[in-house]
């Protein structure tokens, strides 16, 4: 008996110097979270809710755009999301439904999500986004960084948590790129990636002095649109020719991108044949194309 009970503490002895010789576990440096285990860190692809369209509004809010500007832009992207054939051409999708997000961007280092995710399917929706992006504060005021906005747009469909047919960045300013990484690198990784970015150039008639080339480049702020900012399947320049007038020409915009349609200028007839859109759209896109 004594000796199997010395044979079992002889036996409990070798296996503690066992785990005594065993490096502790390291402890995480401080501020560094730990990673929960993969199971629960993974993302199930089924709880994602599917759209058709996942859309970023990338707003400058650089220097060159004023205090009434910048409300006047406000106002209308509020009253474009509202407008009914913006709510006719989300409906009228084979799914029904878009997610939008909307950054504003100044300087190199001055993003900001203003306002997140947000799956829009009908008027209610489309009033809830608008009162959101109303009311929250102008972000910035600095210099001109396109591509740090686009760079954050970027990121931001990269983890909507939307599974979306097609997916769209909207920049919208009145000038040139003048701080932080070349824009046309930062539409380049975009496009490479498998989105489209449309532009919608501001023209600014009356510059101050300072900023007359930055609003006013070479050949006007539409071609370094074209040139610089957009690009990717059916991308396209629309031109605003005052703040005024900006919520008409986002409305015009969102239909355009929401209902799959062709570039403007929005007047050829649309061929018949199949189409990857749902009837409601393909009456708005016809309406479109007549200038109704």
């Amino acid at each position: 008996m004594w000796r199997a009970v010395r044979l079992t503490l002889l036996s409990i002895a070798i296996a503690t110097v066992a785990l005594a010789g065993r490096p502790a576990p390291a402890s995480p440096p401080i501020g560094v979270k730990t990673q929960p285990p993969l199971a629960l860190a993974a993302v199930n692809p089924a709880a994602a809710e599917d759209v058709d369209l996942a859309l970023v509004l990338v707003s400058d809010v650089s220097r060159s755009i004023d205090d009434a500007e910048f409300t006047l832009e406000k106002q209308g992207y509020a009253a474009a999301f509202v407008d009914p054939a913006v709510v006719r051409a989300i409906r009228g999708g084979l799914l029904g439904a878009i997610a939008v997000s909307y950054i504003e961007f100044a300087g190199d280092g001055q993003t900001r999500t203003v306002v997140g995710w947000t799956a829009i399917r009908d008027l209610p929706s489309a009033r809830a986004f608008a009162d959101l992006l109303s009311a929250a504060p102008r972000s910035f005021y600095g210099r001109t960084a396109i591509g740090a906005g686009i760079d954050l747009a970027v990121q931001a469909l990269a983890e909507s948590g939307f599974n979306a047919t097609r997916r769209v960045i909207d920049v919208c300013g009145d000038g040139t790129n003048n701080a932080g990484r070349e824009v046309a690198a930062a539409r380049d990784d975009a496009v490479a990636a498998g989105i489209t970015i449309n532009g919608l150039a501001i023209v600014n008639d009356h510059p101050v002095s300072w900023t007359f080339a930055h609003v006013q480049p070479p050949g006007g702020l539409p071609l370094y649109y074209r040139e610089n900012v957009t690009g990717g399947p059916g991308s396209f320049v629309l031109v605003v020719q005052d703040f005024h007038s900006f919520g008409q020409a986002m409305a015009r915009k969102l239909v355009t991108e929401i209902a799959a349609l062709p570039s403007p200028p929005l007047r050829q007839k649309v061929r018949p044949g199949p189409s990857p859109i749902g009837p409601a759209q393909q009456t708005e896109r016809q309406r479109m194309f007549d200038g109704r």
